[in-house]
């Protein structure tokens, strides 16, 4: 940990924000550089979550295309009592990849916890909706934890250590690689010992469903991913020209994946100190994948992660499943 303060200004006090230190790799400008040089290139998700990114994200969960953050909040409308008692006593809920905090709040309507935690890689946007959730709370404990929480979960000791139960909604889950996403859920089940993981996973589905919802017709997906640019040329000090890209995404049916792209509209070359890449009309840069996932398949990967108790719940339509395990 490399930082800790109270958050900035009398509206944020309640709210206490840790700013965790790096971990240990390569720092996020030779990870773009790398990602670029690659072929096909590629720029890894994270980096879609700077602030506007975050906000346009909030913005693509209340868009008619986009299903999963309906189907997980009916899920909760009809299964939240079942997994308050399934789950047990639970004094700490940590929040991953919290955003805006608004399925936080959905989740702390269900448990009587202690300690909210809300974890995410854009710290001012978290900073933010942290201070609201305090405010709405005055007698709730709420430390944010800003954090690139893809590695090990080391979490500050300003987090309570017994009764955990993780929260990683919304199928961001399935951004991963089922390896990556396995390596993962390890993390958290050593994180969690004694206390469980919810965890929102969207289902296997026709591509006339999927597929609108990464590509919607008000085109804010499309500013969501083209936005990455705008981030790249912040971190890397790149000449990213938004313009000359277009927002491209491929369903997979063999891999079940959604894929999200950005392709050049003509021949360009991108130049950042100490590097460039040259781009054909037509090249694509791969910004994320959306796995989408079978029940039985991802009840397996939990117990490889070593999780037990497994048992799920999903919508009436089965597009997308709640899932509990026990660590």
């Amino acid at each position: 940990m490399d930082h800790y303060a109270t958050s900035r200004g009398s509206a944020e006090a309640a709210a206490r924000f840790v700013q965790m230190a790096v971990a240990p790799g390569r720092p996020p400008a030779e990870e773009l550089a790398c990602g670029l040089a690659q072929a096909p290139s590629r720029i890894d998700p994270k980096f879609l979550y700077d602030e506007l990114g975050s906000h346009l994200f909030t913005a693509i969960t209340q868009l008619p295309e986009y299903y999963p953050t309906r189907c997980e909040a009916e899920i909760w409308r009809r299964h939240g009592a079942e997994f308050a008692a399934a789950a047990g006593p639970v004094r700490t809920l940590v929040d991953l990849g919290a955003g805006d905090c608004s399925k936080g709040e959905r989740l702390l309507g269900h448990f009587d916890v202690r300690q909210y935690v809300p974890v995410d890689i854009s710290a001012d946007y978290l900073r933010e909706s942290a201070a609201r959730v305090a405010t709405a709370r005055p007698g709730l404990d709420v430390v944010a934890l800003g954090l690139d929480f893809s590695g090990p979960l080391d979490l500050p000791g300003q987090v309570a250590g017994d009764g955990r139960l993780f929260a990683y909604a919304g199928s961001s889950i399935g951004n991963l690689a089922p390896a990556q996403a396995l390596a993962m859920l390890s993390n958290i089940r050593e994180a969690c010992a004694g206390g469980g993981l919810l965890v929102g996973v969207d289902r296997v589905k026709p591509r006339e469903v999927v597929e609108p919802a990464y590509d919607d017709a008000l085109g804010v997906t499309a500013a969501f991913n083209l936005n990455v640019l705008r981030h790249a040329n912040r971190v890397l000090a790149a000449d990213f020209q938004v313009g000359d890209w277009r927002h491209v995404t491929r369903y997979d049916e063999e891999a079940s994946r959604i894929e999200m792209h950005l392709e050049a509209r003509r021949a360009l070359t991108v130049r950042w100190p100490g590097g460039e890449r040259r781009y054909a009309a037509g090249e694509r840069i791969h910004t994320e994948n959306s796995y989408k996932y079978r029940p039985e398949r991802f009840a397996a990967m939990l117990r490889e992660a070593g999780f037990g108790g497994v048992s799920h719940w999903t919508d009436p339509r089965g597009w997308f499943s709640v899932f509990l395990a026990r660590a």
